[in-house]
């Protein structure tokens, strides 16, 4: 199927973000307070740019139509099209990425604490899905929302809830998707509670997990890499 389809498709899909859903406050994990009068001011965690000295190339990316090298212990590679790519993107509270999978590669479980995202598959075949918030009710379990896609199918997943792609065909998928962030941001489970510097204590790692401590040493000393 034609990638500059669905290219086109997900850019008019994100002028809604623009008309309905602009980007939450804050656009940063954090932001600490500094005394001290000579500090550069930031709108969304940049400095803006005088207005004079803007181009077109400040809203501007070229490289989608390359794929990402998925040679990693996931088997997938994610090339993001956000404020770090595109300054112009800044305040404007859209963004934008291609997946490449191998065959039986993984999106780890992951969330984006700042956007909701919508995905649209352009090859191959990929099992999908998120998971539902705490329940309020301490007797139901949190819920599983899964589905297969084939290409031209989309799924929406909502902002800051887990969620994963897995290719579970044996040739590479495509996917592109959109979200409703300039900035984001990615949290991937297993390596941000097993691979963090300085490591979670294991006594607390033993106990929310419960499993023993050689399990969670095990998971530690693993090489826990971003795709």
């Amino acid at each position: 199927m034609d990638i500059r389809f669905f290219l086109g498709f997900f850019i008019l899909t994100s002028i809604y973000s623009l008309t309905s859903a602009s980007d939450p406050s804050p656009l940063q994990d954090f932001c600490v307070a500094v005394d001290d009068a000579k500090a550069s001011v930031f709108v969304n965690g940049k400095i803006c740019k005088n207005p004079n000295l803007v181009s077109a190339d400040d809203f501007y990316f070229s490289g989608l139509n390359k794929p990402g090298n998925t040679s990693n212990p996931v088997g997938s590679r994610v090339t993001p099209v956000n404020v770090n790519q595109i300054p112009g993107l800044n305040t404007l509270g859209i963004s934008l990425v291609r997946v490449d999978y191998a065959p039986y590669g993984l999106n780890p479980p992951h969330t984006h604490p700042r956007a909701t995202e919508i995905l649209v598959v352009v090859q191959g075949t990929l099992l999908v899905g998120f998971v539902s918030s705490n329940p309020s009710n301490p007797n139901q379990k949190n819920k599983l929302f899964t589905k297969t896609l084939y290409a031209g199918d989309v799924f929406v997943f909502p902002e800051g809830l887990i969620h994963f792609q897995f290719n579970t065909g044996k040739t590479k998928a495509v996917a592109f998707a959109g979200l409703s962030s300039q900035n984001p941001g990615v949290i991937t489970i297993a390596n941000a509670v097993f691979g963090s510097q300085p490591p979670i204590s294991i006594d607390v790692l033993t106990k929310a997990f419960q499993v023993d401590k050689n399990v969670v040493q095990y998971l530690q000393g693993q090489f826990w890499t971003n795709n």
